[in-house]
Protein backbone atom coordinates (compact mmCIF):
# COMPACT_ATOMS: atom_id res chain seq x y z
CA UNK A 1 0.00 0.00 0.00
CA UNK A 2 3.05 2.12 0.91
CA UNK A 3 4.66 1.71 -2.68
CA UNK A 4 0.83 2.89 -4.43
CA UNK A 5 0.20 6.07 -2.00
CA UNK A 6 3.73 7.21 -3.19
CA UNK A 7 2.46 7.36 -6.02
CA UNK A 8 0.28 10.35 -5.47
CA UNK A 9 2.58 11.59 -2.56
CA UNK A 10 5.12 13.89 -4.80
CA UNK A 11 1.63 15.47 -6.50
CA UNK A 12 -0.06 16.08 -3.17
CA UNK A 13 2.97 17.75 -2.09
CA UNK A 14 3.62 19.96 -4.92
CA UNK A 15 -0.46 21.14 -4.19
CA UNK A 16 0.05 21.81 -0.93
CA UNK A 17 2.80 23.80 -2.53
CA UNK A 18 1.41 25.86 -4.63
CA UNK A 19 -1.08 27.07 -1.82
CA UNK A 20 1.65 27.69 0.91
CA UNK A 21 3.26 30.04 -2.36
CA UNK A 22 0.03 31.33 -3.37
CA UNK A 23 -0.86 32.03 0.00
CA UNK A 24 3.25 33.99 0.50
CA UNK A 25 3.62 35.11 -3.26
CA UNK A 26 -0.05 35.67 -4.92
CA UNK A 27 0.17 37.15 -7.69
CA UNK A 28 -1.10 40.20 -8.66
CA UNK A 29 -2.38 43.07 -11.38
CA UNK A 30 -0.07 42.13 -14.29
CA UNK A 31 1.06 38.87 -13.37
CA UNK A 32 -2.46 37.34 -12.52
CA UNK A 33 -3.62 37.63 -15.73
CA UNK A 34 -0.71 36.17 -17.44
CA UNK A 35 -1.03 33.10 -14.84
CA UNK A 36 -5.12 33.23 -15.62
CA UNK A 37 -3.84 33.21 -19.74
CA UNK A 38 -1.57 30.19 -19.34
CA UNK A 39 -4.07 28.75 -16.99
CA UNK A 40 -6.99 28.56 -20.07
CA UNK A 41 -4.29 27.46 -21.85
CA UNK A 42 -3.41 24.55 -20.34
CA UNK A 43 -6.78 23.85 -19.54
CA UNK A 44 -7.56 23.81 -23.34
CA UNK A 45 -4.50 21.56 -23.96
CA UNK A 46 -5.82 19.40 -21.11
CA UNK A 47 -9.38 18.55 -22.35
CA UNK A 48 -8.24 17.99 -25.92
CA UNK A 49 -5.85 15.37 -25.23
CA UNK A 50 -8.39 13.85 -23.15
CA UNK A 51 -10.41 13.79 -25.85
CA UNK A 52 -7.92 12.21 -28.06
CA UNK A 53 -7.55 9.56 -25.68
CA UNK A 54 -10.49 8.43 -25.17
CA UNK A 55 -11.80 5.54 -27.59
CA UNK A 56 -14.75 4.83 -29.15
CA UNK A 57 -14.27 1.59 -29.07
CA UNK A 58 -14.42 1.42 -25.21
CA UNK A 59 -17.44 3.87 -25.67
CA UNK A 60 -19.73 1.08 -27.61
CA UNK A 61 -18.00 -1.98 -25.11
CA UNK A 62 -19.04 0.22 -22.29
CA UNK A 63 -22.80 0.17 -23.85
CA UNK A 64 -22.92 -3.31 -23.40
CA UNK A 65 -23.04 -3.30 -19.61
CA UNK A 66 -25.45 -0.22 -19.07
CA UNK A 67 -26.81 -1.23 -16.21
CA UNK A 68 -23.62 -0.60 -13.98
CA UNK A 69 -22.52 2.74 -16.09
CA UNK A 70 -26.07 3.90 -15.06
CA UNK A 71 -25.28 2.72 -11.51
CA UNK A 72 -22.55 4.65 -11.81
CA UNK A 73 -23.61 7.76 -12.93
CA UNK A 74 -26.78 7.75 -10.94
CA UNK A 75 -24.64 7.78 -7.24
CA UNK A 76 -22.13 10.63 -8.77
CA UNK A 77 -24.83 12.68 -10.47
CA UNK A 78 -28.17 11.91 -8.37
CA UNK A 79 -27.17 10.49 -4.73
CA UNK A 80 -24.24 12.52 -4.08
CA UNK A 81 -25.67 15.73 -4.94
CA UNK A 82 -28.86 14.87 -3.02
CA UNK A 83 -26.09 14.32 0.24
CA UNK A 84 -24.60 17.50 -0.52
CA UNK A 85 -28.03 18.78 -0.63
CA UNK A 86 -28.49 16.94 3.14
CA UNK A 87 -25.08 18.58 4.66
CA UNK A 88 -25.11 21.99 3.10
CA UNK A 89 -28.47 22.57 4.64
CA UNK A 90 -27.00 21.29 8.65
CA UNK A 91 -27.10 23.80 11.20
CA UNK A 92 -23.57 23.97 12.06
CA UNK A 93 -22.75 24.32 8.17
CA UNK A 94 -23.34 27.92 8.16
CA UNK A 95 -20.42 29.46 6.21
CA UNK A 96 -22.24 30.33 2.82
CA UNK A 97 -18.76 29.80 0.97
CA UNK A 98 -18.05 26.69 2.62
CA UNK A 99 -21.48 25.09 1.52
CA UNK A 100 -20.96 25.97 -1.78
CA UNK A 101 -17.98 24.08 -2.14
CA UNK A 102 -19.03 21.22 -0.50
CA UNK A 103 -22.58 21.21 -2.16
CA UNK A 104 -20.02 21.92 -5.52
CA UNK A 105 -17.91 18.43 -5.30
CA UNK A 106 -20.49 16.41 -4.69
CA UNK A 107 -21.61 17.82 -8.60
CA UNK A 108 -18.74 16.48 -10.12
CA UNK A 109 -17.76 13.50 -12.17
CA UNK A 110 -15.92 10.30 -11.38
CA UNK A 111 -12.00 10.45 -11.97
CA UNK A 112 -10.49 8.23 -14.34
CA UNK A 113 -6.86 7.60 -13.39
CA UNK A 114 -7.53 6.71 -9.50
CA UNK A 115 -10.76 4.98 -10.31
CA UNK A 116 -9.11 2.75 -12.68
CA UNK A 117 -6.12 2.09 -11.08
CA UNK A 118 -7.88 1.48 -7.66
CA UNK A 119 -10.35 -1.36 -9.59
CA UNK A 120 -7.37 -2.66 -10.85
CA UNK A 121 -5.47 -3.45 -7.92
CA UNK A 122 -8.73 -5.15 -6.43
CA UNK A 123 -9.02 -7.39 -9.17
CA UNK A 124 -12.30 -6.02 -10.54
CA UNK A 125 -13.32 -5.35 -13.92
CA UNK A 126 -10.73 -2.72 -15.14
CA UNK A 127 -12.39 -2.82 -18.85
CA UNK A 128 -16.06 -1.81 -17.68
CA UNK A 129 -13.97 0.62 -14.99
CA UNK A 130 -12.39 2.61 -18.16
CA UNK A 131 -16.33 3.00 -19.59
CA UNK A 132 -17.63 4.19 -16.38
CA UNK A 133 -14.80 6.87 -15.81
CA UNK A 134 -14.68 8.17 -19.29
CA UNK A 135 -18.51 8.22 -19.56
CA UNK A 136 -18.94 10.64 -16.05
CA UNK A 137 -15.99 12.63 -17.22
CA UNK A 138 -17.70 12.98 -20.57
CA UNK A 139 -21.27 13.86 -19.21
CA UNK A 140 -19.94 15.77 -16.55
CA UNK A 141 -18.72 18.59 -18.92
CA UNK A 142 -22.74 18.93 -19.50
CA UNK A 143 -23.86 17.86 -16.21
CA UNK A 144 -22.03 19.72 -13.41
CA UNK A 145 -22.25 23.01 -14.78
CA UNK A 146 -26.51 21.85 -15.31
CA UNK A 147 -26.35 21.26 -11.70
CA UNK A 148 -24.46 23.87 -10.40
CA UNK A 149 -26.91 26.35 -11.99
CA UNK A 150 -30.14 24.08 -10.46
CA UNK A 151 -29.11 23.56 -7.14
CA UNK A 152 -26.84 26.40 -6.21
CA UNK A 153 -29.47 28.79 -7.12
CA UNK A 154 -32.13 26.77 -5.37
CA UNK A 155 -30.11 26.15 -2.04
CA UNK A 156 -29.28 29.75 -1.98
CA UNK A 157 -25.85 29.30 -2.15
CA UNK A 158 -23.26 31.25 -4.63
CA UNK A 159 -22.86 30.10 -8.26
CA UNK A 160 -25.02 29.38 -10.97
CA UNK A 161 -24.92 30.07 -14.81
CA UNK A 162 -24.76 33.34 -16.68
CA UNK A 163 -24.46 33.79 -20.73
CA UNK A 164 -20.25 34.19 -20.47
CA UNK A 165 -20.19 30.64 -18.46
CA UNK A 166 -22.19 28.95 -20.96
CA UNK A 167 -19.99 30.20 -23.49
CA UNK A 168 -16.44 29.69 -21.41
CA UNK A 169 -17.76 26.17 -20.67
CA UNK A 170 -18.33 25.03 -24.45
CA UNK A 171 -15.25 26.89 -25.58
CA UNK A 172 -13.05 26.07 -23.17
CA UNK A 173 -13.89 22.81 -22.11
CA UNK A 174 -16.42 20.82 -24.64
CA UNK A 175 -14.74 22.37 -27.98
CA UNK A 176 -11.77 21.00 -27.32
CA UNK A 177 -12.51 17.88 -26.02
CA UNK A 178 -14.80 17.31 -29.22
CA UNK A 179 -11.82 18.15 -31.08
CA UNK A 180 -9.88 16.04 -29.32
CA UNK A 181 -11.84 13.11 -29.89
CA UNK A 182 -12.47 13.85 -33.65
CA UNK A 183 -9.02 13.74 -34.54
CA UNK A 184 -8.23 10.84 -32.89
CA UNK A 185 -8.29 8.52 -35.52
CA UNK A 186 -4.50 10.98 -36.68
CA UNK A 187 -2.98 11.66 -32.76
CA UNK A 188 -4.96 9.16 -30.61
CA UNK A 189 -1.80 6.82 -31.04
CA UNK A 190 0.72 9.48 -30.78
CA UNK A 191 -0.97 10.73 -27.25
CA UNK A 192 -1.11 7.08 -25.98
CA UNK A 193 2.67 6.75 -26.29
CA UNK A 194 3.12 9.78 -24.78
CA UNK A 195 1.64 9.35 -20.98
CA UNK A 196 4.42 11.51 -19.35
CA UNK A 197 2.96 14.56 -21.14
CA UNK A 198 -0.42 14.04 -20.23
CA UNK A 199 0.40 13.58 -17.06
CA UNK A 200 2.22 17.09 -16.82
CA UNK A 201 -0.05 18.61 -18.69
CA UNK A 202 -3.06 17.19 -16.41
CA UNK A 203 -1.33 17.73 -13.10
CA UNK A 204 0.02 21.37 -14.78
CA UNK A 205 -3.28 22.66 -15.60
CA UNK A 206 -4.62 22.00 -12.02
CA UNK A 207 -1.54 24.08 -10.34
CA UNK A 208 -1.93 26.99 -12.09
CA UNK A 209 -5.47 27.02 -11.80
CA UNK A 210 -5.00 26.67 -7.54
CA UNK A 211 -2.45 28.63 -7.46
CA UNK A 212 -4.41 31.63 -9.20
CA UNK A 213 -7.13 31.18 -7.78
CA UNK A 214 -5.99 30.52 -4.54
CA UNK A 215 -3.87 33.83 -5.05
CA UNK A 216 -6.92 35.79 -6.01
CA UNK A 217 -8.48 34.59 -2.80
CA UNK A 218 -5.46 35.27 -0.42
CA UNK A 219 -5.73 39.13 -2.22
CA UNK A 220 -9.53 39.32 -0.72
CA UNK A 221 -8.66 38.13 2.82
CA UNK A 222 -8.58 34.23 2.78
CA UNK A 223 -7.23 32.77 5.34
CA UNK A 224 -8.62 35.86 8.27
CA UNK A 225 -12.27 34.28 6.61
CA UNK A 226 -10.85 30.30 7.36
CA UNK A 227 -9.85 29.32 10.55
CA UNK A 228 -8.74 26.23 11.82
CA UNK A 229 -12.18 25.27 12.82
CA UNK A 230 -13.62 25.28 9.51
CA UNK A 231 -10.84 23.29 7.87
CA UNK A 232 -11.54 20.89 10.76
CA UNK A 233 -15.29 20.86 9.93
CA UNK A 234 -14.48 20.54 5.79
CA UNK A 235 -12.57 17.20 7.08
CA UNK A 236 -15.09 16.02 9.29
CA UNK A 237 -17.65 16.14 6.74
CA UNK A 238 -15.50 15.13 4.03
CA UNK A 239 -14.82 12.00 6.01
CA UNK A 240 -18.75 11.62 6.90
CA UNK A 241 -19.48 11.83 2.92
CA UNK A 242 -17.22 9.27 1.87
CA UNK A 243 -18.62 6.96 4.11
CA UNK A 244 -22.33 7.29 3.25
CA UNK A 245 -21.53 6.62 -0.78
CA UNK A 246 -19.53 3.66 -0.43
CA UNK A 247 -21.85 2.18 1.75
CA UNK A 248 -24.40 3.16 -0.50
CA UNK A 249 -22.51 1.85 -3.29
CA UNK A 250 -22.63 -1.39 -1.37
CA UNK A 251 -25.86 -1.67 -1.01
CA UNK A 252 -26.99 -0.92 -4.62
CA UNK A 253 -24.69 -4.10 -5.63
CA UNK A 254 -25.79 -6.27 -3.60
CA UNK A 255 -29.82 -5.02 -4.81
CA UNK A 256 -28.64 -5.08 -8.30
CA UNK A 257 -26.84 -8.72 -7.86
CA UNK A 258 -23.44 -7.44 -9.42
CA UNK A 259 -20.39 -9.88 -9.58
CA UNK A 260 -17.62 -8.90 -7.51
CA UNK A 261 -15.62 -7.70 -10.49
CA UNK A 262 -18.69 -4.94 -11.24
CA UNK A 263 -19.09 -4.38 -7.74
CA UNK A 264 -15.94 -2.94 -7.40
CA UNK A 265 -16.31 -1.20 -10.56
CA UNK A 266 -19.37 0.47 -8.85
CA UNK A 267 -17.35 1.17 -5.52
CA UNK A 268 -14.22 2.62 -6.72
CA UNK A 269 -15.89 4.77 -9.78
CA UNK A 270 -18.57 5.84 -7.99
CA UNK A 271 -17.47 7.59 -4.82
CA UNK A 272 -14.60 9.43 -6.24
CA UNK A 273 -14.64 13.12 -7.34
CA UNK A 274 -12.43 14.57 -9.91
CA UNK A 275 -9.76 17.08 -9.13
CA UNK A 276 -8.66 17.25 -12.32
CA UNK A 277 -12.34 18.03 -13.32
CA UNK A 278 -13.49 20.45 -10.62
CA UNK A 279 -10.93 22.91 -10.43
CA UNK A 280 -10.92 24.30 -14.09
CA UNK A 281 -14.91 24.24 -13.61
CA UNK A 282 -15.02 25.96 -10.53
CA UNK A 283 -12.67 28.53 -12.05
CA UNK A 284 -15.33 28.82 -15.04
CA UNK A 285 -17.97 28.78 -12.93
CA UNK A 286 -17.48 31.02 -10.20
CA UNK A 287 -16.01 34.76 -9.48
CA UNK A 288 -12.23 34.07 -9.31
CA UNK A 289 -12.35 35.80 -5.53
CA UNK A 290 -14.27 32.71 -4.70
CA UNK A 291 -12.51 29.84 -6.37
CA UNK A 292 -9.62 29.25 -3.47
CA UNK A 293 -12.81 28.95 -0.49
CA UNK A 294 -14.82 27.02 -2.48
CA UNK A 295 -12.13 24.56 -3.80
CA UNK A 296 -10.68 23.67 -0.27
CA UNK A 297 -13.37 20.88 0.65
CA UNK A 298 -12.92 19.30 -2.94
CA UNK A 299 -9.14 19.40 -2.17
CA UNK A 300 -9.32 17.81 1.37
CA UNK A 301 -12.04 15.57 -0.07
CA UNK A 302 -9.31 14.18 -2.93
CA UNK A 303 -6.33 13.39 -0.27
CA UNK A 304 -9.08 11.38 2.05
CA UNK A 305 -10.81 9.64 -0.88
CA UNK A 306 -7.32 8.20 -2.48
CA UNK A 307 -5.85 7.12 1.20
CA UNK A 308 -9.59 5.34 1.57
CA UNK A 309 -9.60 3.55 -1.35
CA UNK A 310 -6.07 2.32 -1.37
CA UNK A 311 -6.86 0.88 2.10
CA UNK A 312 -10.17 -0.69 0.69
CA UNK A 313 -8.56 -1.53 -2.74
CA UNK A 314 -5.99 -3.48 -0.97
CA UNK A 315 -7.65 -5.16 1.15
CA UNK A 316 -9.87 -6.89 -1.73
CA UNK A 317 -6.65 -7.80 -3.53
CA UNK A 318 -5.77 -9.81 -0.26
CA UNK A 319 -8.84 -11.64 -0.21
CA UNK A 320 -9.60 -12.54 -3.82
CA UNK A 321 -8.71 -16.27 -3.40
CA UNK A 322 -10.75 -16.24 -0.17
CA UNK A 323 -13.95 -18.15 -0.45
CA UNK A 324 -15.83 -15.31 1.26
CA UNK A 325 -19.33 -14.19 -0.19
CA UNK A 326 -18.67 -11.39 -3.20
CA UNK A 327 -20.19 -8.39 -1.63
CA UNK A 328 -18.90 -8.92 2.38
CA UNK A 329 -18.20 -5.00 3.45
CA UNK A 330 -14.45 -4.34 3.36
CA UNK A 331 -14.10 -2.71 6.67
Amino acid sequence: MRRFLSIFEPFILMLLGTVVLASLVPPRGQAATIVGYVADVAIFLLFFLHGAKLSRAAIWDGLRNWPLHLAVLGVTFVAFPALGLGLTSLPFVDDERMATGVLFLTLLPSTVQSSIAFTAIARGNVAAAVCSASFSNLLGILITPALVAMLMRSAGNAGGMSIESVETIIVQLLVPFVAGHVLRPWIGAWVARRKAMLTIVDRGSILLVVYGAFGAAVVEGLWSRVSLGDLLLIGLLSCALLAIVLALTLTIARLMRLPREDAIVLLFCGSKKSLASGVPMAGVLFPAAQVGVILLPLMLFHQIQLIACAVIARRYADRADAPVEAMAPVA
